[in-house]
């Protein structure tokens, strides 16, 4: 009984080993997944100016998060600096972080991540026309309901003085924002596990991307998930990213448009 005891044993530290040492994913997929999380555990916890100058604290670095907040007290508009904070967190773990992952580690060019032109400008222009058209009633649907009104535009001015230039700095820092998305989400995650699992890269890229808009309006997240798997099979398809971008941004545009004009600005 010993024996089979210790046999058993044996085998099970050798398949839990073997998990470790042989895991049944290549070498790029495996990557490109803890990157993911790592990348969205950092936006998670990192992007609150707050949390920031905690960990900075907690790092004993207290100088530096002391001068963070008398930098951001001394700012003409707190707001949009927050704003502007937000964004270079997501361009930091949303496209710095991957590109440096791809160019590095990975040693492979950005076009096998979608950062390139598809080849076929007429037929993006097409497919961009089609489904910006398909969005602006809905958009402007939802800019009527109270749960979007509440959370748009991400910039909110308290009188027209506040909205130039400020609205036109924040609107190019979050054009910036939806360039790194869409290159974290559509890119690097659709096309770093294609090989490995094919079209369903789509389909997992499509859960995180869910619940990064969990804090977000219900409707809106439930659309994220037809919306993300749109968005990434177009780029899946046609290996670009860049028509993921204009589409997104512009939807984003239209809807701080309907927001400023419910509140008066327009």
């Amino acid at each position: 009984m010993s024996n089979i005891a210790d046999q058993t044993t044996h085998k099970k530290r050798f398949s839990t080993l073997s998990i470790i040492n042989s895991p049944k994913i290549s070498r790029q997929a495996l990557i490109v997944i803890l990157i993911s999380c790592i990348s969205l555990v950092c936006i998670r916890y990192l992007t609150p100016f707050n949390e920031l100058t905690k960990l900075l604290e907690l790092l004993r670095l207290e100088s530096v998060a002391q001068m963070l907040r008398d930098f951001r007290s001394g700012s003409q508009s707190q707001q949009l600096f927050d704003l502007i904070y937000w964004t270079l967190c997501r361009i930091l773990f949303y496209l710095f972080i991957p590109v440096i992952t791809i160019l590095i580690i990975l040693k492979k060019p950005l076009s096998a991540f979608g950062w390139k032109g598809s080849g076929n400008t007429k037929k993006d222009i097409k497919l961009f026309s089609l489904f910006f058209c398909f969005m602006i009633p809905i958009v402007y649907f939802a800019s009527t309901q109270d749960s979007f009104q509440i959370k748009y535009p991400f910039y909110r001015p308290h009188n027209e003085s506040d909205i130039w230039p400020n609205l036109i700095i924040w609107e190019f820092f979050y054009f910036l924002q939806f360039i790194s998305l869409e290159f974290f989400f559509r890119g690097f995650m659709v096309h770093g596990i294609k090989h490995e699992v094919g079209d369903y890269s789509v389909l997992f890229m499509v859960i995180p991307y869910c619940m990064i808009h969990f804090q977000k309006p219900f409707l809106e997240t439930i659309g994220a998930i037809f919306a993300g798997i749109i968005l990434g099979y177009i780029s899946l398809r046609k290996g670009s990213i860049y028509t993921g971008i204009a589409l997104h941004f512009s939807v984003a545009i239209i809807m701080d448009a309907f927001a400023l004009y419910h509140l008066g600005f327009l």
